[in-house]
């Protein structure tokens, strides 16, 4: 009899963990470049937890970041959407107005409304005010629990002083930030989750971004006459350490077998002329290129039972595609009143075919080597040279500067013109440059002081030696704010009229243009009275020649 019923404990037990969803662990790093692994091909660099971890799972030949830079990346593999469908279009600078609005939906809110307890831990990058209010943080997108830096490790990954915990700095801290970032996972995992739920863990590492810094215990295993080449090479094992601690502790709690780990890259290698490090594997270019070399990243799958072990898979997935099948393998449902560009994967992890209906598509008007848009659908990728479009350029000159061309970061007309109309009892006007709000939207506080003014003029000055006027105005289209948490010419062109900036007419590029002085107060759709004024005196003043 007591054999019996503990037969059927035992079944009662095994039955319900079989029901039980699996936990969820997503591990990013940060400027990993494809050829960056020993698993991936690496002759020089020892990555012992990772080519293990490759063995226990499916190791994909083409996985893509969903941008070749870091804060649209991670937007996309969050939301599953493209990121200018989102407002962010390049990496956010801290105080910068970007950010994902409160209103998209992230895989930490998807399970967290599903009853997941959720932890972020390392760098966040999603938003400029890091921390401060007029911005959703952390744990306004799905986290319980964040531990997270606006985006690098300051001043590098020894002894960071950037971190904070739940709203709290917590900083200076001592180790290295990998490490850093490892403890608070494992913490967590042992003292502060709710164990009675599923869990889903965000672990993003900061390494091996720039400024590197790297343990002597691991720099030893690689001498080298250039010292920079010693840290990056140790940095990379470094990382790899971190995830063989974090991956010991889901065994240490026997969480192995109902866990899903994937593993990959926000984009590819820097490579800058201070960081002339990271592998592409000899595919083209590095990060910020939408070429292989800046998107083509590593990409790894661990769940016991369900994905065959030591398997290679060739079928292009992409960051967009982590969205879908997880909430598939959660059993919760996806958002249903939005576009998801991505695919759900999940037969792939029985060894099937996916049904993709869109191909996988980058676009970066920052990218290097010009702007650029690319498209890969099977074994063809399309990359293009596109302009940036001019129709909306004039509109948007016509409505903020009209002597852009002319002048160099200062209208000095204006600046007389907004003075004698103050002088005379009138409200006093803006006279700021597209130059002048460039610099404000990238680099500074939108917050009035006199000591943010003249940064701001000093900056601006800068700006026009070492900016094309092109460059400039590109820079402006894309911070630039059309209506509340919407942010870049290319995200109100698709919120606005459902199609990309490329495509708009002189009639659409002027609507938007409309909004650029007041973005949360004007309105275009429907359009007030006073906003029809705009639009058609816009039209009126978008000469061809205008943007020449």
């Amino acid at each position: 009899m007591q054999r019996i019923l503990l037969t059927l404990l035992l079944a009662a037990f095994c039955a319900h963990a079989e029901t039980r969803p699996p936990n969820i662990v997503i591990v990013l790093t940060d400027d990993l470049g494809y050829g960056d692994l020993a698993c991936y091909g690496n002759k020089i660099v020892k990555t012992p937890n990772l080519d293990r971890f490759a063995l226990e799972g499916m190791r994909f030949t083409d996985c893509y970041a969903s941008h070749p830079n870091c804060s649209p990346s991670r937007t996309g593999l969050m939301t599953g959407r493209t990121p200018t469908r989102v407002g962010i279009s390049n990496w956010i600078p801290m105080l910068s107005p970007m950010h994902v609005p409160a209103s998209e939906i992230t895989i930490a809110t998807i399970l967290r409304n599903g009853g997941y307890d959720t932890a972020h831990t390392g760098k966040w990058h999603l938003n400029g005010r890091f921390n401060l209010t007029g911005q959703p943080q952390p744990n306004d997108h799905g986290f319980n629990h964040w531990f997270s830096t606006q985006n690098n490790a300051l001043p590098n990954h020894r002894n960071p002083w950037n971190f904070v915990r739940n709203g709290t700095p917590v900083g200076p801290l001592k180790g290295y930030a990998s490490g850093i970032v490892t403890d608070e996972a494992i913490h967590w995992l042992r003292e502060w989750r709710d164990k009675s739920k599923p869990f889903f863990m965000f672990v993003c590492y900061h390494e091996p971004h720039e400024p590197i810094a790297s343990d002597p215990r691991f720099e030893k295993d690689y001498p080298s006459d250039d010292p920079s080449y010693t840290a990056y090479w140790a940095n990379v094992a470094q990382m790899d350490a971190s995830f063989g601690r974090l991956m010991a502790e889901l065994d240490k709690q026997k969480l192995r077998d109902n866990t899903f780990v994937f593993f990959t890259s926000d984009n590819g290698p820097a490579r800058t002329s201070f960081h002339p490090h990271g592998e592409t594997a000899d595919l083209r270019d590095k990060k910020g290129s939408v070429f292989e070399g800046g998107v083509r990243v590593p990409g790894i799958i661990r769940w016991p039972g369900k994905v065959k072990p030591g398997t290679t898979e060739s079928t292009p997935i992409i960051g967009l595609d982590l969205l879908p099948p997880l909430c598939s393998i959660t059993g919760q449902k996806k958002p249903a009143d939005r576009h998801l560009d991505g695919t759900n994967i999940s037969s792939l992890f029985r060894g099937e075919k996916i049904n993709r209906t869109q191909p996988l598509y980058w676009h970066f008007y920052s990218a290097r080597g010009g702007r650029h848009v690319a498209m890969r659908d099977g074994d063809w990728k399309l990359v293009a040279a596109i302009d940036a479009p001019q129709i909306q350029q004039r509109a948007g000159i016509a409505a903020e500067d009209q002597r852009f061309y002319q002048h160099f970061g200062f209208d000095v007309e204006s600046m007389r013109k907004a003075w004698e109309a103050h002088q005379r009892g009138e409200d006093l006007r803006g006279a700021s440059t597209i130059t002048q709000q460039t610099v404000k939207n990238l680099l500074l506080s939108p917050h009035r002081s006199l000591l943010r003014k003249g940064v701001e003029a000093w900056l601006t000055a800068v700006a026009e030696v070492v900016w094309t006027k092109q460059r400039t105005l590109t820079l402006y289209l894309n911070l630039a704010q059309f209506g509340d948490g919407l942010y870049g010419v290319e995200a109100a062109s698709q919120h606005y009229f459902g199609k990309p900036a490329a495509k708009l007419s002189r009639s659409e590029a002027a609507w938007l243009a409309v909004l650029l002085p007041a973005p949360t107060r004007y309105r275009i759709n429907p359009p007030t009275e006073y906003t029809r004024q705009q639009h058609a005196w816009i039209l009126s003043q978008m000469a061809p020649t205008v943007g020449r």
